[in-house]
């Protein structure tokens, strides 16, 4: 049989017949390659491949699936193509070689590799099932009629980003493309490990555009969420991290939006920082567009949550480019995940802190909050702050108007973490005057009604620092609801938080008359007592001073 005509259409054989002529040339090729003159060594491993290409053929032919399976026509036809070029090459391989020795060098290394490629091609759908992949049942016909893809095209598509050379898989990356556009769930369900280590592996391609391609799909995938353990098992962080460093526009996106997506596990976020991830995605903030700007800041925010990270996102720049993304993001999105990263940064690290107030964060996040809905992390980070600066600064750069704007207008999130700044600048007489003038203890306690109990307890909190001050004490007192619900925060059940710091203010305010008899008109005595046996600190003190006066009371009618 000749082997020099083109061998790749077979359009009218079937597989039984196509298998029969490769097997045929199978001995015609592997004695040319045994006589071949020049470059002895490369011949001799050719004609070894060639040796073992009956038994891979034969273990192909046994499997089930074999004659109904496009993949094998496939790969058979490749074979051919391959054994047909390693004939003539080596009919054509002579001393001195005729087409130059580089090119007739590079001639055979290429043809080696279409070889490995054929080996590795056919054990891969013997051994792998890739073959009863691709030979899944049909859909019910109500799916096909309303055109979502067949669960056994999809399971072609997938099988086909395993085997074959690059152009191939570009065509099944594309496939796959539409079949997650019409439906990403039948995709979805056929996913395997051996489709995702695929994919995985197409994110290193030779080609940018299968690699941005391969990364569009990887990150609808990550996006549905059901195979985030799968992508990062079979090593998709390495490429990705790659590609956000120096990929193209999509691939850099792309590898972006997954890395947030997936870093939303500490554990992935750690192995991020381990692979070198966190200073191609600092770059991103500082070069990309608005989407993988906001993509990048998302994801070194979830770096930032995990403690053990941080010194190194700091090492790294973090501070600096986070600081400037609140000043000049491209999208809201950008500001707000810079915001939460400094919030998370500064939360337990007063290095950080210093780190961040040096840069401009201070200012920054105060006119981030000067917006008509004062988003929580900037409040959080706030919070954070006001310790590593003198009462002075926090005066003249403005904090305490931004934070009764946050108590006024901010959601219930944000009037908590403002709360909370001001429990920890309250601390000399001063600053509690100045927090009182600037009309924060009527914000604070209609703060107590919150829903949230953590609300509850840090405007509590905040007033129980407040009122040592006898101005903020006369703003309670003149609040017709701030002793009222105070005296509801000495609720015993576990799930209040509230009540010591709302013992500790009403001690405070029960100096007045008037407040001792609302607190007593409102039942504190009935709770007092319930907390009293609880050993609840300053309970017991505040419940004598109230019976105290009751006895007076009681004995002033007699």
């Amino acid at each position: 049989m000749s082997l020099r005509g083109d061998p790749a259409p077979a359009g009218d054989e079937t597989a039984e017949e196509l298998l029969e002529r490769v097997q045929g040339m199978v001995p015609a090729a592997l004695e040319a390659a045994r006589a071949a003159g020049g470059f002895p060594g490369r011949w001799k491993a050719i004609a070894a491949k060639l040796e073992t290409l009956p038994a891979c053929l034969s273990d192909l032919s046994s499997h089930p699936c074999f004659a109904k399976n496009a993949l094998c026509r496939e790969l058979l036809q490749s074979v051919a193509a391959t054994l047909a070029e390693a004939a003539d090459l080596a009919g054509r391989c002579r001393e001195p070689p005729p087409d130059g020795k580089l090119r007739t060098q590079s001639a055979i290394d290429a043809l080696a590799g279409k070889l490995d490629l054929n080996l590795r091609d056919c054990a891969l759908l013997v051994k792998t099932g890739v073959l009863s992949d691709a030979s899944g049942p049909s859909p019910p016909p109500e799916a096909a009629a309303a055109g979502s893809p067949a669960h056994a095209d999809v399971r072609e598509l997938l099988a086909r980003l395993q085997i074959g050379q690059t152009e191939a898989k570009n065509r099944a990356v594309d496939g796959l493309l539409e079949a997650l556009r019409k439906d990403e769930k039948s995709v979805l369900a056929v996913l395997g490990r051996a489709n995702v280590s695929a994919m995985v592996q197409l994110l290193t391609a030779s080609a940018p555009v299968v690699r941005g391609k391969a990364a569009t799909v990887v990150c609808q995938v990550a996006e549905s969420g059901s195979c985030d353990g799968l992508l990062v098992s079979e090593g998709v962080l390495p490429p990705l991290i790659r590609l956000a460093e120096s990929g193209s526009l999509v691939g850099r996106e792309k590898a972006a939006l997954t890395l947030q997506r997936l870093s939303v596990s500490p554990d992935v976020a750690r192995a991020i920082v381990g692979h070198g991830g966190a200073g191609p995605l600092i770059e991103i903030c500082q070069t990309g567009d608005s989407v993988s700007q906001s993509a990048a800041a998302g994801a070194l925010k979830n770096l930032s949550a995990v403690p053990e990270v941080r010194q190194a996102l700091a090492d790294e720049g973090i501070v600096r480019v986070m600081v400037t993304l609140l000043d000049c993001g491209a999208v809201g999105g950008s500001k707000e995940h810079a915001a939460e990263c400094l919030q998370n940064l500064t939360s337990s690290n007063d290095g950080l802190r210093r780190a961040v107030v040096s840069e401009g964060g201070l200012r920054s996040l105060l006119l981030y909050l000067d917006g008509p809905l004062p988003p929580e992390p900037a409040v959080g980070a706030l919070r954070n702050l006001v310790g590593a600066v003198s009462p002075d600064s926090l005066v003249s750069l403005g904090v305490l108007p931004r934070l009764v704007h946050v108590l006024r207008v901010g959601p219930v999130g944000a009037q908590q973490a403002a709360a909370a700044a001001i429990c920890r600048i309250s601390s000399t007489a001063e600053m509690k005057r100045a927090v009182g003038e600037h009309g924060c203890v009527p914000l604070l306690v209609r703060l107590l009604e919150a829903k949230s109990s953590g609300a509850r307890e840090v405007a509590a909190q905040a007033l129980a620092s407040l009122v040592g001050c006898p101005a903020n004490a006369r703003e309670v007192r003149k609040d017709d609801k701030g002793v009222p619900r105070l005296v509801q925060l000495l609720d015993p059940s576990p799930a209040n938080t509230a009540k010591k710091y709302a013992i500790a203010c009403l001690l405070t305010l029960s100096a007045a008359k008037r407040c001792k008899k609302l607190m007593i008109s409102h039942g504190a005595i009935g709770y007092l007592k319930k907390l009293s046996d609880m050993d609840v600190a300053g309970a017991r003190k505040l419940l004598e001073r109230l019976e105290r006066g009751s006895l007076r009371s009681l004995f002033s009618r007699d």
